[in-house]
């Protein structure tokens, strides 16, 4: 058996985990990953890319097999139903691959996992797709961009037509890898350059001195300057959250939804070795992501605690400086990220999650000192989980709007109102996220 049948075989149980038994991508791909790291770097990418394309596009390619199958997806026994959807996206998107060679391994593929009977439909639908592919055309928007159709509308209805086609391009795009420097570790200037000796494509980014794109590594974990903690991965969007709460050497803040803990090693990162951070999260394993992260960076100013941040701790109370409360969402604007989203949610999951946010900022707020801050933030791109919250944080809890457009890197200063900024993809080169300060108010 060859490397790329084998890479083939791996791809199919990954998607037979996710799609099949539902659990989350983007966690599946990097056990296997890690399975196989004794792999060539070329198959391990190979792995990746079939894999994440697959479930990118999935939409999009279930349309196509239900344009030339006469069994329609839906009706497809699961291993039959992963090969050919695995295999479209082949055909259509990876020009490597010649067409004969994907019609053949998803045979080869068929006959081993014990559906000898149905090889021959699955070698005639996928040489038909192969004989029409240059000719295909999708006419609705929502295929074209493989979103659901409710998604696709709501985000038309937000921002416009165009604006919402630019997200949904964006999703599909790829990034590179970003992460941000510890400067109580080590410079950033230092930590550039021996990212570049080693061979890393390095490039700056424009939302802060501390953060660089990098591409060109074989594995995270191989990166020194990941292993000794100089850098830790987090989004653009993300670490914005930390360049504008304002921490103050001394200052105490709390983390109430940590996990994996970016937010809470900024802070960190920020105090310089004074202060202390908390980070909290609802379970023990979200708090070991966490601890592996601080044990990793070599913070001595975090200290970690499993709460669930709807019941009040009273002796938090009026306690924090900062409070961070990134708090549970959709995840609509790390969909590039974690393309699952767009077949996990419901769009009446939605109101659900503006009610628990503000049953979580009922009890955080009162955390914050009177003078301190509050980041209420999210990584959606919906308006009820975002602006209308934060309008409601304002008329409800005795908090101000904290301005923040000084804060913000120059190009991102049109886009502020006031103490927030909603973040796109495809109109900002960051994920889609929401951020919010409020100062509460001081007793008189």
């Amino acid at each position: 058996m060859t490397k790329e049948t084998n890479s083939r075989e791996i791809v199919l149980d990954v998607l037979l985990e996710i799609l099949e038994k539902g659990n989350l991508s983007h966690l599946v791909l990097n056990q296997a990953l890690g399975k196989y790291q004794y792999l060539e770097k070329q198959d391990r990418a190979f792995i990746t890319r079939l894999t994440e394309g697959t479930l990118e596009y999935l939409i999009q390619l279930d349309a196509v097999l239900d344009q030339f199958s006469k069994v329609k997806v839906k009706k497809m026994k699961p291993v039959v139903r992963t090969i050919l959807r695995m295999s479209v996206y082949q055909l259509l998107y990876m020009e490597r691959v010649p067409d004969s060679a994907v019609c053949n391994e998803a045979v080869k593929l068929a006959k081993k996992r014990k559906f000898q009977e149905l090889s021959g439909f699955i070698n005639g639908v996928l040489r038909a797709v192969a004989r029409k592919k240059d000719s295909l055309i999708f006419s609705e928007s929502h295929i074209c961009l493989s979103l659901p159709q409710w998604m696709l509308s709501m985000w038309e209805d937000s921002y416009g037509k165009e604006t919402a086609e630019k997200i949904g391009a964006a999703f599909l795009a790829k990034r590179p890898l970003t992460v941000r420097c510890n400067e109580t570790r080590a410079s950033t200037e230092k930590t550039l350059e021996d990212l570049k000796a080693r061979g890393i494509q390095v490039t700056r980014s424009l939302f802060g001195a501390a953060l660089l794109s990098i591409e060109g590594y074989d594995y995270l974990e191989q990166v020194e300057a990941f292993r000794d903690g100089r850098i830790t991965v987090q989004d653009e969007s993300s670490a914005l959250a930390g360049l504008i709460c304002g921490v103050k050497p001394g200052d105490f803040v709390l983390d109430v939804c940590s996990a994996p803990g970016g937010k809470a090693l900024h802070a960190a990162d920020l105090l310089r070795g004074t202060g202390m951070v908390e980070a909290r999260d609802l379970t023990e394993y979200k708090i070991s992501l966490v601890e592996e992260n601080v044990q990793r960076c070599g913070f001595r100013n975090i200290e970690t605690k499993v709460w669930d941040a709807t019941v009040f701790d009273p002796s938090m109370e009026g306690k924090a400086d900062v409070v961070f409360a990134d708090l549970p969402c959709s995840g609509l604007g790390i969909i590039g990220k974690k393309p699952d989203i767009k077949w996990r949610l419901k769009e009446e999951e939605l109101l659900n999650l503006a009610a628990l946010q503000k049953k979580i900022l009922l009890v955080v707020s009162r955390y914050v000192k009177p003078g301190g801050v509050l980041i209420y933030s999210t990584c959606t791109i919906d308006r009820m989980e975002n602006e209308e919250n934060a309008a409601w944080i304002l008329r409800e809890l005795p908090f101000k709007k904290r301005p923040i457009g000084a804060l913000l890197p120059e190009f991102l200063r049109k886009d502020c109102k006031e103490n927030q900024i909603q973040l796109l993809p495809g109109i900002h080169p960051c994920d889609g996220f929401f951020i919010a300060a409020f100062e509460k108010e001081r007793i008189q």
